[in-house]
């Protein structure tokens, strides 16, 4: 846990809600929670969980004979996230207070020290290697690739380069459920390499929403995400195009039965009917926003229903 000396030489005492200079008051857990991106980890840690808990199923090893495997991978992988995140409001620091969503975070608002911050993200990334390390070795491997993609060649090299930053990003997201099931079975069976893909392809049409609704702040960022050097409308296409790429991988997934190949595909189509349907406010913030929420919620009950289904 960061030593609060890390925060804030400024007191950060005060009723939630009033400002001071400027800014919402926080307490030093809330600033700690922003630092390292928590609804990040937090929705790592769900596909990572469907990671281990499928390669247990599959491999016919007992889920409570191997809880300390279970809990090794989902506090090692979740440091190793929490670190990545952090390190990279380290980074990017110098422009997060040109966004509205981003203005806030500590690392901007002075109340954590950058070179404590970096600290507190290298000794988190070490210690979830080494929780890692108690599993299995390409559990650690893919884990450390997850690390140098977030913050190398997203944060530092793309990011304020290319476009295709956002596609390059998600290379990062898609390793916690290969974290997993690698932490349970080594060999990587071809249905983890189909939930890599799955969180692959999603997340390009949920960043491009979320990107479409804080344009003007990237564009004020220099940040090049699709909407600010294409425009709404190329983004609307390539949002529609990653879906459609979605639409066969339940296929790819026979072991999970059939109701979850049906159920998985109607997942998708709504997806595509929700900005069908969108369309018809002809406001594209609007078209946006239901996209953002849809991803978002398709992701937590696709990756909930895969556990689901082995229980019945």
């Amino acid at each position: 846990m960061a030593n609060s000396r890390a925060f804030s030489e400024a007191g950060i005492e005060g009723n939630e809600g009033s400002l001071k200079n400027g800014l919402p008051s926080t307490t030093v857990w809330k600033d700690f929670m922003a630092l390292i991106k928590v609804g990040i980890v937090n929705s790592n840690a769900i596909t990572t969980f469907t990671g281990i808990w499928l390669a247990l199923h599959f491999t016919g090893k007992g889920f409570f004979h191997n809880l300390d495997i279970v809990f090794f991978t989902l506090v090692g992988s979740s440091l190793i996230i929490a670190g990545s995140c952090s390190l990279n409001n380290y980074i990017d620091r110098d422009i997060d207070h040109l966004m509205e969503r981003t203005k806030s975070r500590p690392t901007v608002t002075g109340k954590a020290n950058p070179v404590m911050v970096a600290i507190m993200s290298f000794a988190f990334i070490t210690g979830g290697t080494l929780l890692l390390l108690l599993t299995t070795k390409t559990a650690v491997l893919i884990g450390l690739v997850g690390v140098f993609s977030y913050v190398v060649l997203y944060t530092l090299w793309t990011k304020r380069r290319f476009v295709s930053n956002t596609i390059v990003g998600s290379i990062s997201g898609a390793v916690p459920p290969l974290i997993g099931w690698a932490a349970v079975d080594a060999n990587l069976d071809p249905m983890a390499w189909v939930l890599f893909l799955i969180m692959f392809i999603w997340q390009p049409p949920h960043f491009y929403a979320l990107a479409m609704r804080r344009a003007e702040e990237y564009r004020a960022a220099g940040v090049p995400m699709l909407p600010v050097v294409k425009g709404f409308k190329v983004t609307k296409i390539h949002t529609y195009v990653w879906i459609i790429l979605l639409i066969p991988l339940p296929f790819l997934l026979p072991a999970l039965g059939t109701p979850f190949i049906v159920f998985a595909t109607l997942l998708n189509l709504g997806w595509i009917a929700v900005g069908v349907y969108a369309n018809k406010f002809k406001n594209d913030i609007k078209w946006a926003t239901l996209m953002f929420v849809y991803s978002i919620q398709y992701l937590t009950i696709l990756f909930v229903a895969m556990v689901i289904v082995t229980l019945i």
